[in-house]
């Protein structure tokens, strides 16, 4: 054989040699893809312990103690324990079970039948309302403890794809009247709510994270920006930013304003000392921008009017505070540290939250009082001092902005 012949033998063993690793490499990334895609959980496998958990029992317990014609736990038991009224709870049970066909019971292999709408359902209302783990569960609604868990991601999912629509949706023509009439009885015509924000510790924060996420609170935290009006409803949730960016660089990246920019806002107007005004503000404390539709506080207090306005002011703002204390009251989850390491799923479990907090406002709302919607420049009080002040105050304000 000669040395030509030799080397085009050589090339073309070398040329299937190639095609052979191809080969091979591309069969260890399949074999790599499928054990990714491997579940963890299997059932009858060697040394696997199956718990006998009665899931069906389960069911008829939590049917009976709360759900029955005659339960055991009257309404007020049930209203302190889920955080709101039966009738709203088994509203979301059946909204969940429409929209995730996760939720509706089904039976395995042998035909038994698994865990129930209503079980799937109550295990994460008990985790967000009493910051209860997983496993903390097991023995009251019957389901393991990954299968809470699954039940829980989708659950604060299902909330915010059916729920955010209505209960995140920016004001409405009716709801800026609403407001407009509201406040102006307490003193301040042409406010829209009052604007902070709050800090929810990450406990599970990578290290390699920490410092973009750890700001002036203890510890790496996640900011939830949110405007709320009287009634402690909160209009606004931007919730994600790290801990170490202050208010103004969160409004900064808020979308608040982004209907008044675009001109899709409705339309407000309003009479301060005779003056007329077509935009809005929200109350804010000292750290926030001079921006027009942000009203603060007098840092120098000369002159009674300048003093009376700062301490109305500040307790009014003090809304949207009130609406942060009885949200951490009723979810105990985001009123400790937060213990889920993908910041998607805090994020849904946030809006969750703000979305279930809506809900019971809604669901439990009072007014006594029948305000006037039309928007009246005339002031409803008469020779109101408080009120006079603080529109005198007002107008100077928007004349210097």
């Amino acid at each position: 054989m000669s040395r030509s012949e030799r080397l085009q033998r050589w090339r073309e063993e070398e040329e299937e040699s190639d095609e052979d690793d191809v080969v091979f490499l591309g069969a260890m990334l399949a074999a790599l893809k499928r054990k990714k895609n491997k579940k963890k959980f299997r059932g009858s496998l060697p040394g696997r312990h199956n718990v006998p958990r009665d899931i069906l029992g389960g069911h008829e317990k939590i049917y009976w103690d709360y759900f029955a014609d005659k339960p055991v736990y009257n309404e007020k038991h049930f209203r302190r324990r889920y955080r709101m009224s039966r009738a709203l709870f088994l509203r979301i049970v059946a909204a969940v079970e429409a929209h995730d066909e996760y939720f509706r019971q089904k039976a395995d292999a042998v035909g038994r039948l698994g865990a129930s709408a209503i079980q799937k359902v109550v295990a994460p209302f008990l985790m967000l309302a009493h910051g209860v783990s997983a496993d903390f569960l097991d023995d009251s609604v019957r389901m393991g403890e990954s299968t809470i868990i699954e039940s829980f991601k989708h659950f604060v999912k299902a909330v915010v794809n059916i729920f955010s629509e209505e209960y995140l949706r920016a004001p409405n023509a009716q709801d800026t009247a609403r407001f407009l009439a509201i406040n102006k009885e307490r003193g301040f015509p042409g406010m829209l709510g009052s604007i902070d924000c709050m800090h929810w510790r990450w406990e599970k924060c990578p290290v390699a994270w920490q410092g973009v996420y750890t700001g002036h609170k203890n510890g790496p935290t996640l900011i939830l920006e949110a405007v709320a009006s009287q009634d402690l409803w909160i209009w606004h949730a931007f919730f994600g930013l790290p801990g170490s960016f202050n208010d103004i660089n969160v409004l900064r990246r808020s979308p608040l304003f982004d209907r008044v920019v675009s001109g899709t806002a409705p339309q407000v107007e309003y009479m301060v000392n005779g003056n007329k005004y077509t935009m809005g503000y929200y109350l804010a404390d000292g750290i926030y921008p001079a921006w027009a539709p942000l009203v603060k506080a007098f840092r120098n207090l000369q002159g009674n009017k300048k003093v009376h306005f700062t301490t109305m002011q500040e307790s009014y703002r003090k809304d949207v505070e009130r609406a942060f204390g009885v949200l951490q009251s009723r979810f105990a989850m985001i009123r400790g540290p937060a213990r889920w390491w993908s910041e998607d799923d805090l994020w849904y479990i946030m809006m969750c939250c703000v979305i279930l907090h809506n809900m019971i406002i809604e669901d439990e709302r009072e007014e006594d009082e029948d305000f006037n919607y039309c928007q009246e420049p005339a002031c409803p009080v008469q020779n109101c001092q408080n009120c006079t002040i603080v529109c005198h105050v007002l107008s100077k304000l928007q004349v210097e902005i």
